[in-house]
């Protein structure tokens, strides 16, 4: 079966991006949807975490959900971050977003290259900090694994939570094909849509904890990224819809 429309469960990308590409090269449509949207907690729920601010010299933030969501607590909480907190953050990417929040060149900020697993070398080089990992309520045990064989004192902390979104407007079944980034957006295709048969639907999920989501979901999984020969999900889905017209 021909590729022609594919359902990628993000939000729209700018003009520049390889999916746009992608469906130019192959002439097949391409939409975006987010399956899946975050809300934040109150100051009221974070009390209900025995969670005091105040008590932390050192945050560890994962996404910049997670930053948005701690200073957004912070002020709610007529909480002052001190100029002396010390921030540790998965990757640079996310380190230069503390900018829209803090004043960047007098805080004391390290970073990560990707992985959270790189963060090991700074924390024990930064192991004396009380630290504080603002977080979805899906924290992934593979952080609170590396956390704890780390040897640091650190809590978690939900400051938000990752929903379904209501995706009642969408033919799910016009799409050849539905691109998944998490295990909630699995979540939410079960949820939003009871009655889903794949059959010959194809499936492409990026990550293993996805591909294992789907699984346990029932699903097929036709398109897995990253690999070796495809590190992105375009070049997966080009490659698979290469195959398939062979």
């Amino acid at each position: 079966m021909r590729i022609k429309s594919i359902l990628v469960s993000q939000p729209l990308p700018s003009e520049s991006s390889p999916y746009l590409e992608m469906a130019k090269k192959e002439k097949i449509k391409i939409d975006f949807r987010p399956f899946i949207h975050v809300e934040g907690v109150d100051a009221k729920e974070l009390r209900t975490q025995k969670i005091d601010l105040s008590q932390y010299t050192g945050i560890i933030f994962t996404s910049k959900n997670a930053i948005d969501h701690y200073f957004r607590l912070a002020e709610e909480m007529r909480f002052a971050v001190p100029d002396s907190m010390r921030y540790i953050c998965q990757s640079e990417a996310i380190a230069n977003y503390l900018q829209k929040h803090i004043v960047y060149r007098k805080r004391k900020i390290s970073f990560g290259e990707k992985t959270f697993s790189d963060l090991i070398p700074l924390f024990k080089k930064f192991p004396n900090e009380k630290y504080l990992l603002p977080a979805s309520d899906d924290l992934s045990p593979d952080i609170k694994k590396t956390l704890d064989s780390s040897g640091i004192d650190w809590i978690n902390a939900t400051m938000y939570r990752t929903v379904s979104s209501d995706l009642s407007d969408i033919k799910i079944g016009e799409y050849d094909m539905l691109v998944f980034f998490s295990r909630q957006g699995i979540k939410s295709l079960s949820e939003n849509f009871t009655d889903f048969k794949q059959d010959k639907v194809k499936i492409a999920v990026f990550g293993a904890t996805t591909e294992q989501a789907a699984k346990d979901a029932g699903w097929r999984v036709d398109v897995m990224a990253p690999t070796k020969e495809s590190p992105s999900m375009t070049m997966a889905i080009e490659k698979f819809i290469r195959n398939s017209e062979k």
